[in-house]
């Protein structure tokens, strides 16, 4: 299978390679091994933790205690220090990276959600790295996503990876406890996860990070289901993320039954409409001929009220619906676009969230 858009996730035990620092030629080989896929044209986003280890790095004379002010201290200090760690070895390989901190609410805020994800589009477009973090400065228990290895999900939901990638400090899913069972063999592939599956979960290893393999099949579970295959493996193993990209029997794969763009239209498809967009017969032409997404020029009238980001039909004059679609503008700013060339939108709306009314990838027959 080819990977266009992977995700990434590095948890603290593999950041530190097991210790109480971070290990730069451990984080330096996984950028050697990120940087050989991105030059081959992958699209990766990294879900790196490890701020709170890195602030105590900076701060290591100086005595917390295990309070939630002490740690958001830790990890304000050591987000910046682990950036800046991630930006100089990527610099090495003449890759820009970008810092993307977010908590549960930027995934539950509609509004938030568009942003965060059309961020992530545009650096991605630009070839530059997201490495994503949860922000743990200003998270409270509330707002708090718990783990990377959910978060990951999340992401990887958000611009529809193809890949999942959790490395940790084991191998992958076995079937027993390998620390106390000697006859434990590694499971190489998951169809589905079920009860069984669910029993054969254990806390973390190391005790360094948040997240044993329970969050991890959370997180497994959570993007098979919106058509992302996931693998658990080992982060030390060499070359891991060359021999997962080239189809090799390494870790625990979780297989997904769709593509994200499958999973994405079937949703689609089952959502209400909060609204409705008449368009010309050109626009519907490229529309179901030639598979192109939806430009304000093919716009003839909105019917609804509804924000950005919601589900609409699409029709032609006196027809009915031939497809659904979500849509990138709202409606007032939509009934603004009305047969309006690309490069007015920002004119007519003093800003713009891209050429497209409904992106082709947003968008399914029905």
């Amino acid at each position: 299978m080819i990977y266009r858009q992977i995700v990434i996730k590095l948890g603290t035990s593999s950041l530190t390679n097991g210790t109480k620092n971070l290990s730069r030629s451990q984080m330096l080989e996984y950028v050697r091994q990120i940087a050989k896929l991105h030059k081959a044209g992958h699209r990766i986003v990294m879900t790196s933790s490890g701020a709170i280890a890195a602030g105590r790095e900076v701060i290591s004379n100086t005595k917390t205690d295990s309070s939630l002010p002490s740690k958001q201290m830790l990890a304000a200090v050591g987000q910046v220090r682990l950036m800046e760690i991630w930006t100089q070895l990527f610099g090495l390989f003449d890759i820009p990276v970008g810092q993307i901190l977010l908590t549960r609410g930027d995934f539950s805020n509609r509004q938030s959600y568009l942003n965060v994800r059309d961020t992530l589009w545009a650096l991605l477009r630009q070839g530059i790295i997201p490495i994503v973090n949860e922000n743990d400065t200003v998270a409270t228990h509330e707002t708090r996503v718990g783990d990377n290895d959910n978060l990951s999900a999340l992401i990887a939901n958000m611009v529809a990876a193809d890949l999942l990638v959790l490395l940790t400090d084991q191998e992958g899913l076995y079937t027993a406890d390998p620390r106390t069972n000697p006859d434990a063999s590694l499971i190489h592939v998951v169809d589905k996860i079920d009860d069984s599956i669910w029993a054969l979960a254990k806390g973390a290893v190391s005790g360094l990070g948040t997240g044993g393999m329970t969050t991890k099949l959370e997180a497994a579970l959570l993007a098979t289901k919106s058509g992302t295959s996931t693998v658990i493996a080992k982060a030390q193993k060499a070359h891991v993320l060359d021999s997962i990209v080239d189809g090799k029997n390494v870790g625990t794969l979780f297989k997904s039954k769709s593509t994200p763009q499958e999973s994405r239209k079937r949703w689609l498809i089952s959502e209400k409409a909060q609204g409705q967009l008449e368009i010309d017969s050109g626009a519907y032409d490229r529309m179901t001929q030639h598979g192109a997404s939806l430009l304000p020029v093919g716009l003839v009238k909105v019917i609804g009220n509804f924000e950005r980001g919601a589900v609409v039909h699409i029709h032609t004059v006196n027809q009915p619906a031939f497809g659904v679609g979500l849509t990138s503008y709202s409606s007032d700013e939509l009934k603004l676009l009305i047969k309006a060339q690309t490069a007015e939108i920002e004119q007519r709306l003093g800003y713009t969230y891209g050429p497209e009314i409904v992106h082709r990838d947003n968008f399914v027959l029905s």
